[in-house]
């Protein structure tokens, strides 16, 4: 049962993140927000898409996928949270423009909640899915 709720966590969480994801972008537009092409590829190979490699993975290989799904939302996390929050970079959420700015700031609040669960439900998932395998046995 344990692992049951540890895997519905795991793709609310990942399936949230992604709307989010969507909606935080459309804000992105809306404010004229630019992102280097570096930034765009992070984004869309670590933030969007790696998640829910992570969770389509975790259905064959559990572990794995659940490693994945961590290590992408700690990705995330940290990306997030230095761009918004920290530095004078293209799009922290005190410089953009006012009539965006309200949608801006709360998804990017979500995505940081979002990211930071995520990250810490992808590690209890995979220790949990590495515990519940009996272990390989060799025969000489």
């Amino acid at each position: 049962m344990q692992r049951d709720n540890a895997a519905r966590l795991l793709w609310v969480l990942v399936i949230g993140h992604f709307i989010i994801t969507v909606i935080h972008g459309a804000a992105h537009a809306g404010a004229q927000v630019p992102m280097s092409a570096a930034a765009n590829a992070f984004i869309i190979l670590v933030i969007e898409v790696g998640p829910l490699a992570g969770l389509a993975l975790s259905r064959s290989r559990p572990a794995p996928g659940g490693w994945l799904v961590a290590a992408t939302m700690a990705g995330a996390l940290v990306f997030g949270v230095v761009n918004h929050f920290i530095i004078e970079a293209a799009d922290p959420v005190a410089h953009i423009e006012a009539g965006w700015r309200g949608l801006f700031t709360a998804t990017a609040v979500l995505l940081t909640v979002t990211e930071a669960a995520g990250a810490a439900a992808g590690v209890l998932y995979a220790v949990r899915q590495g515990r519940a395998r009996p272990s390989p046995r060799f025969v000489a």
